[in-house]
């Protein structure tokens, strides 16, 4: 009985201090797609993806050459010929997976050029958004654009204009 009589207190206790909190919605798609920064830095960083895409699709491409040209000549070679064929498509492979990683892996270029870029922007909105959060008194602001499972979202507690006045933007 005890325990039933603490658990009610701490769920009254809990739903009177969740009925003062105030909640804001921002939409991060609609935000971004008006800030024409975002805009100039994704094609950038499509560009610089394309031509380091075509480096890497080239030397695959050499690899694929090599091994056709290896498998057409297998018969006519010695075992040491056959030996520093393969040792050549071997490296010609890790040359083309070595350089897909320093482009494009965890660390990569590709991931250390958009953070150069897009850091700067979203620490601009993520200040907008902190700003009218402490101007108007809200604890939780959420984006409606990710997927956290909002069903509904009033559009009277969607700040995302806001925001972008805030960035200097108008929509």
């Amino acid at each position: 009985m005890k325990k039933l009589i603490i658990c009610a207190i701490c769920v009254i206790c809990g739903l009177t201090s969740a009925s003062a909190q105030k909640f804001a919605l921002v939409d991060m798609e609609y935000i971004l797609k008006n800030i024409p920064a975002y805009e100039r830095a994704n094609e950038q960083l499509n560009q610089v993806s394309k031509k380091w895409q075509a480096e890497v699709d080239a030397l695959t491409t050499e690899a694929q050459t090599l091994y056709k040209n290896y498998q057409n000549e297998v018969v006519f070679l010695s075992q040491e010929q056959k030996k520093a064929k393969q040792d050549a498509i071997v490296a010609k492979e890790k040359e083309a997976a070595d350089l897909k990683k320093k482009y494009f892996g965890p660390d990569g270029e590709l991931f250390k050029k958009r953070t150069a870029l897009m850091t700067p922007i979203q620490d601009e909105i993520y200040n907008a958004v902190k700003d009218i959060a402490d101007l108007r008194g809200y604890q939780l602001i959420l984006d409606r654009a990710s997927d956290t499972g909002i069903i509904f979202g009033s559009p009277k507690i969607d700040i995302s204009s806001e925001v972008l006045r805030k960035l200097g933007y108008s929509n």
